[in-house]
């Protein structure tokens, strides 16, 4: 009979924090394992086409100073995945500055597994011509132009490439884009635990104390695997695991609550068990791996498509609130009538909240009656900057002053929370690729090299 095998998980995000007591508590249950999710398609394509982190350097290395240097005196690993929030090149160059930068800061002296996720754009279009790579849902068929245009791409590892990495022995491992769950299950499995338990946890330590109730995602978490079941328990007195809390953050984020699918196969979750088994911990048990044919892993790319300019503002007059659709309307048409002869390709958009900023054209209840005041974002997206400022400035003026029927006062239809009114945000990025491909061995395009700190 194989022992407990224990993981603590950080937190949600590396970067997001967490209480030095709670992560104390964990080390105190003698963890065979410290890993940590660093990254997500969740902020949008900016930050894998940018090369740009969307957590701060200081929060990571706080958080892995923290890690690292427990997991070195407690002699176990320390598992980072999808490094930098991407896991492309520059965003594990980034995060590896930071390791490197703790070492010195501490004198410390360590083996370090690096595991590369960056795709060559001419392997793509190989594969691509082989039959090998098919459009994930709702993504379009791939085509060679989009990988041209795409600066990053990335695909998202399963535990083989870090199963690999595990064979060198290294104290720390900086994984680049990987399946959230993969750098929790990797150890275990290659111990021989059981493959969907395994992965199953990962699916929930992945967001640390997000499944507790309270949850944050700035808290430890920490998973017991047995031959036949999982228990979840906080590190923070304040928090607890119930059935509903651990149960509800499984089945989240999925189009199929009961079919998780990562690389290489799915979780069927449709015989599992949810047991209180303590005031504050849930055991479970019944998942199953279904392994898939061929082995398919999820590629990820993001290409610029222009400059963004926003401004942000508010209305509180209730006749402009009760005729908002036309007056942007309106505007829209002013502008496109005031550049016509310059011939700019752009997109004009107003989020309106408080009507339907948060879900656009999915709103149910679009209506702006008894409602008091709306919060505008205008933004506009051009070929170059100096448009993108140009569009936005105009539409913002153009609003500002806008004459709508039943308007009583003339100095300003908008009030506005900053000065200057318009930011510029730079250049904005789409998704590319959000594809499938299939390969043969699913650590070969992950390589790993190591370097001794």
């Amino acid at each position: 009979m194989k022992e407990p095998f224990r993981i603590l998980s950080a937190a949600a995000m590396l970067g997001y924090g967490f209480p030095v007591e709670s992560f104390e508590a964990g080390m105190s249950k003698h963890p065979h394992l410290i890993a940590a999710d660093a990254g997500s398609t969740d902020p949008g394509p900016y930050y894998l086409g940018a090369g740009k982190s969307f957590t701060n350097r200081t929060a990571v290395k706080r958080d892995l100073t923290i890690m690292i240097k427990a997991g070195l005196k407690a002699k176990i690993p320390i598992i980072i995945g999808s490094a930098g929030g991407s896991g492309a090149k520059p965003h594990l160059d980034w995060c590896t500055d930071i390791v490197l930068e703790i070492a010195r800061d501490n004198n410390l002296h360590f083996k370090l597994a690096l595991i590369s996720a960056d795709f060559e754009k001419s392997r793509l279009k190989d594969e691509l011509a082989a039959g090998n790579i098919s459009a994930l849902d709702p993504a379009p068929e791939l085509i060679v132009d989009a990988i041209d245009a795409s600066t990053h791409i990335v695909a998202q590892m399963g535990v083989e490439p870090i199963i690999r990495a595990l064979d060198g022995n290294p104290d720390v491992i900086l994984a680049g884009r990987a399946y959230d769950p993969s750098i929790f299950a990797a150890l275990p499995i290659k111990l021989g635990y059981d493959q969907a338990l395994a992965l199953h946890l990962g699916k929930i330590l992945e967001c640390a104390a997000i499944c507790a109730t309270p949850g944050s995602g700035s808290d430890c978490m920490f998973g017991t695997l047995y031959e036949d079941s999982f228990v979840l328990e906080p590190l923070n007195p304040i928090r607890a695991c119930t059935t509903q809390s651990v149960a509800a953050h499984t089945l989240y984020e999925k189009s199929n609550p009961y079919m998780l699918y990562g690389p290489g196969g799915h979780l069927d979750l449709r015989d599992c068990a949810f047991i209180q088994e303590t005031d504050t911990s849930v055991r479970v048990s019944g998942s199953r791996w279904i392994p898939a044919t061929p082995y398919t892993i999820k590629l990820e790319g993001a290409r610029p498509i222009g400059y963004r300019t926003v401004s942000i503002a508010g209305a509180r007059d209730p006749i402009m609130i009760s005729a908002i659709d036309q007056i942007t309307e309106a505007v829209s048409e002013r502008v496109a009538d005031n550049f016509r002869d310059l011939n700019w390709t752009y997109h004009l958009r107003f989020n309106i909240y408080g009507k339907n900023g948060v879900m656009g054209v999915l709103e149910p209840t679009p209506s702006t009656e008894g409602v008091h005041e709306l919060g505008i974002v205008i933004e506009a997206t051009a070929d170059t900057q100096d448009q993108a400022d140009t569009i936005c400035s105009f539409a913002r003026s153009t609003l500002l002053h806008y004459g709508y029927p039943g308007r009583r006062a003339t100095a300003g239809n908008l009030a506005f929370p900053y000065s200057p009114s318009d930011i510029s945000t730079g250049r904005t990025f789409v998704f590319s690729l959000y594809h499938l491909m299939a390969v043969a061995d699913p650590a070969e395009p992950f390589p790993v090299t190591f370097k001794d700190v």
